[in-house]
């Protein structure tokens, strides 16, 4: 069969973000980091702020965040990420600086530094995977692991009357004064995926236009911390995450 058209790949529609670079990933198979990262580094792109925007990695799933999109960096340590941005914002304050962090880092060790940062109304952008687990050091209970959801330390399901409830960080930090956008998103879908872009958009803007912490939870998928496949974890998220985590603006100051 004789080839009528060829599509070159300067005609291509869709293409990777020029500000990932060619390393591969060390996520698992249907991670959700991968898609986050690549919004990130879509909006970044479109806002023309590849040389004035610094993240801050952290301890867990996304601690080699700094080796895929090709920004200004800096590591901070476990939970730390919201009081490295506030002084990176502060002594920097052309700069647009964001904090990439697990429920684990953000909303267990790193629960007073994330509550004082946006109770300050620092001008900075937290962005949160919620996937209700440590996923890294070995799918152990977090903060946000649902009632009766199993994990390595608690293999029968969390237990409210021994574990306490599960916490709904971000529904804490929208009644904050310091506040001006907190959103829950997720990626599991195109539709989502678009959604969750111009969320992020929003938040990086808010930031440059100093208007205080913006905050954009996406709620994710472990498949391996799960023990699902990635299509039963995207099935699974939807029937019983989306209901505790609604998606959708908790906090839209304009």
């Amino acid at each position: 069969m004789e080839l009528t058209h060829i599509i070159k790949p300067e005609n291509l529609v869709y293409s990777k973000p020029y500000l990932m670079n060619n390393n591969p990933m060390h996520y698992c198979p249907g991670c959700s980091h991968g898609v986050i990262h690549k919004l990130i580094a879509e909006v970044i792109a479109d806002m023309g702020m590849d040389e004035r925007t610094i993240g801050v990695s952290p301890v867990g799933c996304a601690v080699f965040a700094y080796n895929y999109l090709d920004i200004d960096w800096v590591e901070a340590a476990h939970g730390r990420a919201p009081a490295v941005a506030t002084a990176l914002k502060r002594l920097n304050n052309g700069k647009m600086v964001f904090t990439y962090q697990g429920d684990g880092d953000l909303a267990a060790i790193g629960t007073a530094e994330t509550i004082h940062a946006a109770n300050r109304g620092e001008n900075i952008v937290i962005i949160f995977v919620n996937n209700a687990i440590y996923g890294m050091t070995g799918g152990q209970m977090a903060p946000t692991t649902l009632e009766g959801m199993p994990t390595s330390t608690c293999p029968y399901g969390r237990n409210i009357a021994l574990n306490g409830y599960p916490l709904k960080i971000s529904n804490l930090l929208a009644q904050l004064d310091g506040t001006c956008y907190v959103t829950r998103q997720s990626v599991q879908n195109a539709a989502a995926v678009r959604k969750a872009k111009k969320s992020l958009r929003k938040a990086f803007e808010n930031s440059m236009a100093g208007k205080g912490t913006s905050l954009v939870e996406v709620v994710s998928t472990c498949s391996s911390g799960w023990k699902m496949s990635p299509e039963d974890s995207n099935t699974w998220m939807e029937e019983h995450m989306f209901p505790f985590y609604p998606l959708g603006d908790l906090k839209n100051v304009e």
